[in-house]
Order: C-alpha cells, then structure tokens, then sequence
C-alpha cells in the first residue's frame, strides 16, 4: 500500500505522498463562451449555438453565421464545462460549433491529461453540490472553480493510467445504465401502444369497427362518436389578480408545484398575473409541441398565461381519466405537433385554439370511458413500477460511478 498524505482540502482528503495539490488555475484556464443578443440567433446559421440544455435532452439549437475569435469555438475533443444550472464537464464529441456564454471551454497546462483533468472536474462538482444541496445555487463561478484544488500525479503518464483506467470501467458501467434505459424506452413505447390501442378502438377484440373519416385515428369501434374537442371541453382563464398562489409548473411529470429551490427553468417578476388552475381542471403546455405535455391537476395554484386550461363541458357525465390518456397519446404520438405552427426549429411549435378546438377525437359512450381509463391504468401502474425499478438500479450504478471516480482520481484507489 502506497504512503498517503493529507492534501489539506476537506473534499480531497487524504492523497499519494508523491501527489501535487494545488489550486485549479494554475493547471488550467477556462475560456468563456459568447453572450448572444436575441437579435443574433438564426434559425439556419453557418454554425451552431452550443448551449447547457443541448448537452442534455434539449433538442432544440439556435445558430448564427457570425465570425468569432478562435476561442469562441469550441471542436472535436474539447473538454468544456457547463457552469449554469446543470453544471458539469463534458468531452465535445460533434462538429465546430459556437459555444455559449453558460459554458467554459479548458486550455490544459503540457503536463496535464486531457482525461485525467475531465474525470477530476466530475468529482469536483460532486463535491460542490453537495455542499451547496442545501442552498439555491444553481451555477458555478469561476472564482470558485480557480480556487478549488485540484490533486493530481506529477507524471502526465501516471495522470493517463488513471484516466485509461476509469475510461474502461466507467464504460462497463455506463454500458449497464445504457441496457436498462434501452429497455425502459421498450416500456415506454409498449405503455403508449396500450394507450393509443385502447382510446382509439376501445378492449373488446371482437366489436365491429368503422371508418373515423380522421386520419389520425383510422377505424374505431361503430357505437363511438367523432367530436370536436370544443363540444367536449371548454378554454377557460381566469387570473389570479393577486400574489400568494401556488406556482404549478407542467411538466412531463405532469403538473406539479414549482421548485424555487433549484433555479431551474423561468421566474415571473409577479405572479398575480398568472391564471388559476382548480383541481381537476385541465391544462397543457401548448407552447412546445415537443417536450410540452398534459395532466389534470391535483393542486389549487396558478400557471403561465401562456398556457392552456380548459375543463369539460359535462363534468358528470365525461370521464376525465380517459379524455387524459388520450390527449397524452396526443403527445406522445406527436399527433398534436402534426397540428402546430410557428418555427420548430427555434422550439416555438404551438397548437393554436382554434385548431385545438376544431381537433376531432373518438368518444366512446360514458360507461366504456371508465372501463377504458381503469383498463389503460391497471396496465399503466404495471409498467411504471417496472419503469421505477429499473430507475433505481440506474440511479445505483450512477452512485457507485460517482464514488469510483472520487477514489481513483484522488488517489484512494490505486490502479
């Protein structure tokens, strides 16, 4: 076992005797990206814009044809750090691409490993979110990051064992969490085709079927009536005039209180002007058709003026539950989106009122509704637990990642 030292940092803790340790700016220098005016974004630029959410689920880009110094780009290989909201290092493995204000592009000192460097800045924002869980810190300064130390071997081909070693055994892992959401995707998919078969030709296997005259829904059960969603829900807004409501966010989680904690996502000056929404009242974001959704919500609160709530006209004689399922298959099934308007590559892909109103959907009569909704959530519940543990033994492996990572790159375990 080799001899170990303090290093004098909390988060650190004990290193290899033989080991440096010294702040973070003296082995690398961040690089900001560019602040981009509203004005100057295009909608097919020369190059991308290279934000914080495209290096998530974000798929929307914004570009522009301007000509920058060098160092606003960023290309093939370079280790960037995102430093707003989701905050954390990140090899960029695409095409040149302008990168933007919220994120840092290194330049390593000679004796620093590019791998080594990117597996270290993963431990470190560990550290720093850890220590800031309890705040509303939602970004990294570069102060913080320039002072932050960083411990590492004083041999660049000792740093390349290290980082050779944590590429294959983070590979494995990443392997395994790549399975199982490989198959959540499969679950996901099987969930939405349970849906779509039971809020467009109903569970009996036997009914005699017609032609919907809709091309979205093609043949459904012959006792099933096509309607205009405007005889079956009504657009209602009401605002709330005052401060003090809950603030709901809708989300693909459905709708849910808003998490000021996190610093995540918009914040109105005031919210007096937001509309209300009551439970059991409908409400979308119509505003992106693509990560947008649907839900009925289950809190008293107020929303976006720029969403949609409606309700339904018979609130006795309607089922909520499946009018829900199938606007979410809507969604899902990007039938919605096959409606919008506006520039879907700037994320502004809306479904205006009257096309919403005007949309014509299935309506089976009231007592096969509930037999539908109990059918699709018995089959839906299933799937979601399945769905939650596959999520647990993601989240396992990601834990066990972060805590290998941390041993290696400090010197804890030695490789």
């Amino acid at each position: 076992m080799r001899e170990m030292r303090d290093s004098g940092v909390e988060w650190i803790g004990e290193i290899p005797k033989d080991w440096n340790c010294c702040k973070q700016k003296y082995r690398f220098t961040l690089i900001n990206g560019r602040a981009f005016k509203d004005n100057e974004f295009e909608e097919d630029g020369t190059y991308r814009i290279l934000r914080v959410g495209n290096l998530f689920s974000n798929p929307v880009w914004y570009s522009s044809s301007l000509e920058l110094e060098p160092d606003k780009y960023c290309e093939k290989g370079d280790l960037i750090y995102a430093w707003s909201m989701s905050y954390g290092p990140y090899i960029w493995n695409e095409e040149k691409v302008i990168y933007h204000y919220h994120i840092w592009k290194t330049k390593l000192v000679s004796d620093m490993d590019k791998m080594f460097s990117y597996y270290y800045l993963q431990a470190l924002t560990e550290s720093i979110k850890s220590q800031t869980h309890e705040t509303t810190m939602g970004f990294v300064t570069m102060g913080i990051m320039n002072n932050s130390y960083i411990a590492y071997p004083r041999n660049i081909k000792e740093q390349k064992k290290i980082s050779d070693y944590l590429d294959a055994k983070c590979s494995k892992i990443d392997e395994i969490i790549e399975k199982q959401l490989s198959i959540i995707e499969k679950l996901k998919e099987y969930k939405l085709s349970i849906i779509t078969e039971a809020v467009t030709s109903g569970i009996n296997p036997d009914v005699e079927m017609k032609d919907s005259g809709s091309v979205w829904f093609g043949n459904i059960p012959i006792n099933w009536e096509m309607k205009r969603l405007k005889y079956v829900f009504h657009i209602q807004k009401d605002i709330a005039g005052e401060e003090g409501h809950t603030v709901l966010s809708i989300t693909q989680r459905g709708i849910i209180p808003k998490d000021f904690s996190n610093n995540e996502g918009q914040f109105a000056n005031s919210y007096a002007n937001y509309q209300l929404v009551h439970k059991g009242d409908f409400a979308m974001n119509h505003m992106d058709l693509l990560t947008g959704w649907v839900d009925i919500s289950k809190y008293e609160g107020v929303t976006s003026p720029d969403y949609r709530v409606f309700v339904l006209n018979d609130k006795n004689g309607m089922c909520p539950k499946y009018y829900l399922y199938m606007m979410q298959m809507c969604y899902s099934a990007r039938i919605f989106y096959g409606l919008g308007q506006g520039v879907s590559g700037m994320g502004r892909w809306r479904l205006q009122a009257d096309k919403f109103l005007n949309f014509y959907i299935p309506i089976p009569p009231y007592d096969e509704q509930k037999k539908i909704a109990d059918y699709i959530t018995d089959k839906v519940n299933h799937i979601e637990v399945e769905i939650d543990k596959r999520n647990k033994l993601i989240k396992k492996y990601q834990e066990y990642k972060k805590s290998l990572i941390y041993e290696v790159v400090t010197g804890k375990k030695e490789v």
